[in-house]
């Protein structure tokens, strides 16, 4: 089934209900401290949380190093080494702590965490056992903590209940932990030289964040990073919401391999999509071999991939694959302006060149307008007539290498439904490549329009592109074209969705709806509900169902078929029934009382040989003409409820047509499932039938939702099966509902 359940949830998404004032379990925490009713909606999920101040930890006064070492061919003496250069340029004072140790690099040394001689904003611990360190650093009220040691979640069982220990240590200490299993990727050193918006990274794995770090060695700031570890208490989730405050970031780039918390990762999201700041993140998992991966590296729930898709987009958070489009995407991200207008235009000196880089850009999903005529007439001044400019523009090759060059690249800059150029060099050929490149930079520097430049040569080491095009900040310069137009996607994208973004936790529901108690009274905990009574419960939300009645005996069946009205449909009724059609126990087109009366018989026969019980028949009023959907209520591990939406029937499982999405939501999100699907021209009318209802499809999207969201802890899954959506202004009906409770 598309709802099916993925488990409970195991994290602080995992929340009590404080709806209902019969609910026993305990209420919720934000960051620690108990949740009031204002912040959580009304699945007792929390729709804010608290922003670390992370400023102390990125550049702390005063710095313990628990474990310090100077001694030849120890491990932290390294790592102490290091520390030290760092502190020396983030200005902190530095003191080292080591029982045995008079000094550490000449400089004294305490025995104990209690002797420390002030009270330190960071505690670095080089120690196996970091648990009795923590709370001795409670006590001397230190700020922040980094634990390297392994063995830890990312181990198995044991290592998971040491991480919890840990983790409650950390709780009741009031410090704010990195790691364990981390490394010294916060203390690099940054180059100091390079101004302009910056990127500020994430990783959970150490080496994966090295080629955006590499960037600054390409003239691209890179403020932070933070290596997150097992994220037993600081998570990726409070980097973002910190770094999306931060004025000199211009992007966010991840490589995340588990989320620990569904809901604080999208509340984190939200925060920067209200900002305006780009998230580009590797996300592992999107296999089964990279979920397995995943989970013995960081000791994280990788959740399942789809929604995880769905949650990001629903946030604007960019998922890319490679950690070179990791690079290169947020190397844009952070330095373009936003754009004037969402048209591409593909500039070449090869007409081969042109029509690959088109192809390529048309898949991608980039709109390439062709140029007007009064545009192409202006380029063939300085173009051959027999030359092909409607975009993609070829200049054939001589231009570029006079002052035609920098005219076409003006006039091609000056349309306005143009907001995108982009110029692939497959290879150097000097001295016109030079050239080229010179009036490119040149043109980019005096227009607010994104210019992009593919430096195609395998070698790297021109001087056109090492100094010339290197050397300009306003010039994106890329060394695929795959990347490039990634690239540009997602910042065309990201301003779309931050132009019209309204957050969906600022409409939250916090408050149950009427509906609630009445369909709450209809769960049976642990059961599947009969389809009579699913439909009960999605009568109570408001979700149109056929007039039907359950009926026990053959002369009812004939009443009831009298008062619907002819034709009618008969189905056995019974909580363990999931799939009635495969046992013979679905009746259609019944049109006589006699036909009635033998179908009550018979499929109460039939439900005896199968050796399944039924609560009755029901007998339904019959409807035609309207287009099978399926909208559906499924539980993930990292982010609870989710709904589902897709082409429904008996094909449902064979067609896999669906969109999903984690509440909350509102109706452009609806819409945009819908538009997701591959079928979904079937709701527009094909073959003679008329445009279905829409806005009643929408409309049980977001009734749905209500469900998930009141009920969504309490059902394992729900699946409205076919929903029938009628012609335009007609309505949607549930022809057929499974519910299974929690």
């Amino acid at each position: 089934m598309l709802g099916s359940t993925h488990g409970t949830l195991t994290t602080d998404a995992r929340r009590a209900r404080v709806v209902a004032c019969d609910d026993p379990r305990p209420g919720p925490t934000v960051h620690g401290r108990a949740a009031d009713a204002g912040d959580l909606d009304v699945s007792g999920r929390p729709l804010h949380t608290d922003v670390p101040d992370l400023e102390r930890f990125f550049r702390p006064e005063s710095v313990a190093v628990i474990g310090a070492s100077d001694g030849e061919g120890r491990p932290n003496t390294g790592v102490t080494r290091q520390l030290l250069a760092w502190a020396e340029r983030v200005g902190a004072r530095l003191h080292p702590v080591h029982p045995a140790r008079p000094a550490v690099f000449g400089i004294p040394c305490v025995p104990s965490v209690a002797d420390l001689p002030e009270q330190v904003d960071l505690a670095v611990l080089l120690v196996a056992d970091p648990l009795p360190v923590i709370e001795e650093l409670a006590e001397a009220k230190a700020r922040f903590a980094v634990v390297f040691a392994s063995g830890f979640a990312e181990t198995g069982e044991r290592g998971a209940a040491a991480q919890e220990r840990l983790a409650a240590a950390v709780a009741r200490s009031g410090i704010r932990l990195l790691g364990p299993n981390t490394n010294l990727n916060a203390f690099e050193e940054f180059r100091a030289d390079l101004d302009g918006p910056a990127i500020a990274l994430i990783t959970q794995s150490g080496h994966q964040g090295r080629p955006v770090f590499a960037l600054q060695e390409l003239g691209i700031r890179v403020s932070h990073w933070a290596p997150t570890g097992n994220e037993a208490d600081l998570e990726s989730a409070d980097f973002v919401s910190w770094f999306a405050e931060r004025p000199e970031v211009g992007a966010i780039a991840a490589y995340v391999e588990g989320l620990k918390d569904g809901r604080a990762f999208l509340l984190a999201a939200d925060r920067a999509a209200r900002r305006g700041v780009p998230v580009v993140v590797v996300k592992v998992g999107r296999t089964e071999a990279g979920s397995r991966t995943a989970a013995s590296h960081t000791g994280k729930l990788t959740g399942a991939d789809d929604v995880v898709d769905a949650a990001f987009r629903q946030f604007g958070v960019i998922r890319v694959d490679g950690l070179d489009e990791l690079q290169d995407t947020a190397a844009l991200l952070a330095r373009a302006r936003p754009p004037r207008a969402d048209g591409v235009v593909i500039y070449s000196i090869s007409g081969g060149t042109g029509a690959h880089a088109a192809d390529l850009a048309t898949a991608a999903g980039l709109r390439l307008p062709e140029l007007s005529t009064a545009k192409q007439a202006e380029l063939h001044q300085w173009i051959p007539a027999y030359l092909n400019v409607a975009n993609p523009v070829d200049n054939g090759g001589h231009p570029v290498g006079d002052e035609r060059g920098r005219k076409i690249i003006d006039a091609i800059l000056a349309d306005p439904a143009v907001g995108v150029l982009v110029c692939p060099v497959t290879g150097p050929f000097p001295p016109l490549s030079d050239r080229l490149v010179r009036d490119l930079v040149d043109a980019a520097e005096t227009t607010d329009k994104l210019v992009c430049v593919v430096w195609g040569s395998p070698v790297g080491t021109e001087p056109a592109y090492r100094e010339t095009l290197l050397g300009s900040s306003r010039v994106a310069t890329f060394r695929t074209l795959g990347n490039c137009l990634t690239a540009v996607r997602a910042h065309l994208a990201h301003h779309r969705f931050t132009d019209g973004y309204r957050s969906p936790f600022d409409e939250a529901p916090r408050t149950p709806s009427p509906s609630y108690r009445k369909a709450r009274a209809l769960l049976r905990p642990g059961q599947q509900l009969s389809e009579h009574a699913a439909k009960q419960l999605l009568r109570a939300y408001g979700i149109r169902v056929p007039r039907e009645q359950l009926v026990t005996s053959a002369a009812a069946a004939v009443r009831a078929a009298a008062q619907i009205g002819y034709p009618v449909v008969m189905k056995a009724s019974g909580a363990r029934i999931a799939h009635k059609t495969e046992l013979g126990l679905v009746k259609i087109g019944l049109t006589s009382a006699s036909q009635v009366r033998d179908t009550y018989r018979e499929l109460t026969d039939i439900a005896r040989y199968e050796g399944v019980g039924l609560d009755g028949v029901l007998v339904c009023q019959m409807v035609e003409q309207g287009v099978e959907m399926v909208v559906g209520v499924g539980h993930d591990e990292l982010f609870g409820p989710t709904v589902t939406v897709g082409l429904g029937g008996v094909l449902v499982e064979v067609l896999r047509d669906a969109a999903v999405r984690v509440p909350p939501f509102g109706e452009d999100q609806a819409h945009a499932m819908i538009d997701e699907l591959r079928g979904r021209a079937l709701l527009d009318g094909v073959r003679g039938r008329p445009p279905a209802d829409l806005d009643a499809l929408v409309e049980v999207v977001l009734r749905v939702q209500r469900m998930a969201l009141e009920l969504g802890d309490d059902i394992a899954e729900l699946d409205v099966n076919p929903l029938m959506v009628l012609g335009r202004g007609q309505g949607a009906v549930a022809l057929d509902a499974l519910v299974v409770c929690r």
